[in-house]
């Protein structure tokens, strides 16, 4: 079974990446959708999707992440009241 191409995404019917995609939505809900203190998380997913063959293997600095800024989870930002 090859990958499948950039741009499709086919869905988990078998629930490997489940667990990713649950703390991945619950980061984004916590954080009123600021992705950002949610990057590691989605970085995780996207290696789970990639290593089960639900997408095309690919180098995650075309998808925004780097190496440097992705060591740490970062804290959510204070809102301002």
């Amino acid at each position: 079974m090859r990958p499948p191409e950039r741009g499709v995404f086919p869905l988990d019917h078998f629930g490997e990446c489940k667990d990713g995609a649950t703390k991945v939505l619950a980061c984004l809900k916590d954080n009123k959708g600021d992705a950002d203190p949610c990057r590691l998380l989605v970085r995780a997913y996207l290696e789970c999707r990639m290593e089960h063959g639900l997408m095309a293997k690919e180098d995650l600095g075309g998808l925004g992440f780097d190496s440097g800024s992705d060591t740490e989870q970062k804290t959510p930002k204070p809102s301002a009241a």
